[in-house]
């Protein structure tokens, strides 16, 4: 009885909650813990491997000979293996090349998991970009697989790339996220659309794909709803997308066209905009943002588009498609070696 009276008393179930989320906590910290102080020593040991092999110009057999001593002392520990000691020293090598960045990134790379420091250094070209994956993995905790897609988007390429009037129309430290949050262009690979789609094709995609799509338009952006009606003077009108920045504080119009840019969708946009922040935005709001996608624009066409418009907008691009691998486009032929093959007269069919 007294144990009924227990369970369902309201009181306890707090206090068991807390206790719950405080030891969840702590075991989140102990294994960060954990995770820094595994990548400490592997950095200590990638100094010491390069070092050691530098001065006693022992060759790659030593690292046979270490790891084999190493598992003997310790076989419950996996980190010991011979592929794992290379790339321990691949690693420290990676970032030593660059002594100005090196001391920068080693606080924060010993932050992330070993897993997401090797695939960092095998898919970045440079010190640059590769740090900037790192601090984006801190910044949103992103899993190996969301890294990996991050990185082979190109999301580095594209970050910060959109046309925008922000600098014009938004406060100075609202306008520097608002440009931070945009991309250009924005790739679509998770949809299958046919060549001729339309916007509403493009729009009814992108929401059977909302999480693929939140993952590409970056963290913060929470999904409102498609075809949001809004009415003026008696008339109707709908909204393609619309989200809600948590970061901004601001409603994201998203408009999608099928074609190209042309200046009449920033007028549109324009409306919208106004609209949103006279009938749905709140003194604790800020400004509402406009993004255009559309398939293709012109940065002249776009920035005069942008002059003299006093709403936040952006105007990016999309892809459906990412360009080809550059380990497929050597096996494909080239424009010219196709135009060459129909140049070519057909056999003649009654030769024999």
């Amino acid at each position: 009885m007294a144990d009924t009276i227990i369970k369902t008393n309201l009181e306890y179930k707090d206090w068991l909650k807390g206790i719950k989320q405080s030891f969840l906590q702590t075991q989140l910290k102990a294994a960060i813990s954990v995770n820094t102080a595994l990548l400490e020593f592997y950095w200590q040991l990638g100094g010491e491997i390069v070092e050691k092999q530098k001065s006693a110009q022992w060759g790659d057999g030593f690292l046979a000979q270490l790891s084999h001593d190493l598992i003997a002392e310790f076989p419950d520990i996996k980190g010991f293996s011979k592929r794992n000691l290379e790339q321990i020293r691949q690693w420290c090598r990676y970032w030593t090349a660059d002594s100005s960045i090196a001391l920068q990134a080693v606080a924060q790379l010993v932050q992330i998991p070993w897993g997401h420091n090797l695939i960092i250094i095998s898919k970045c070209p440079n010190h640059v970009e590769a740090l900037f994956y790192v601090q984006n993995t801190l910044k949103h905790g992103w899993s190996r697989n969301v890294l990996v897609h991050q990185i082979e988007s190109g999301l580095y390429q594209r970050d910060a790339k959109a046309i925008t009037n922000f600098e014009q129309t938004l406060p100075p430290l609202q306008s520097d996220l608002a440009l931070q949050t945009l991309k250009d262009p924005y790739i679509f690979d998770f949809l299958n659309l046919t060549h001729d789609y339309n916007e509403r094709e493009l729009e009814q995609a992108l929401t059977q794909h909302i999480t693929q799509f939140l993952l590409e338009l970056g963290a913060g952006f929470a999904y409102v709803g498609k075809q949001v009606p809004l009415t003026v003077a008696s008339k109707d009108f709908y909204l393609d997308l619309l989200f809600y920045h948590l970061k901004l504080r601001s409603y994201v119009v998203i408009e999608l066209k099928s074609g190209d840019f042309t200046p009449e969708h920033t007028g549109k946009l324009n409306f919208y905009l106004t609209a949103i922040d006279k009938q749905l935005k709140t003194e604790h709001d800020n400004p509402s943002i406009g993004l255009l996608l559309c398939k293709q624009k012109d940065k002249l066409v776009a920035e005069y588009a942008l002059c003299d418009i006093h709403k936040p907008i952006g105007i990016s691009a999309y892809q459906l498609t990412q360009a080809l691998p550059e380990n497929l486009k050597s096996s494909l032929p080239s424009i010219e070696e196709i135009e060459a093959e129909f140049a070519q007269p057909l056999p003649d069919r009654n030769v024999r």
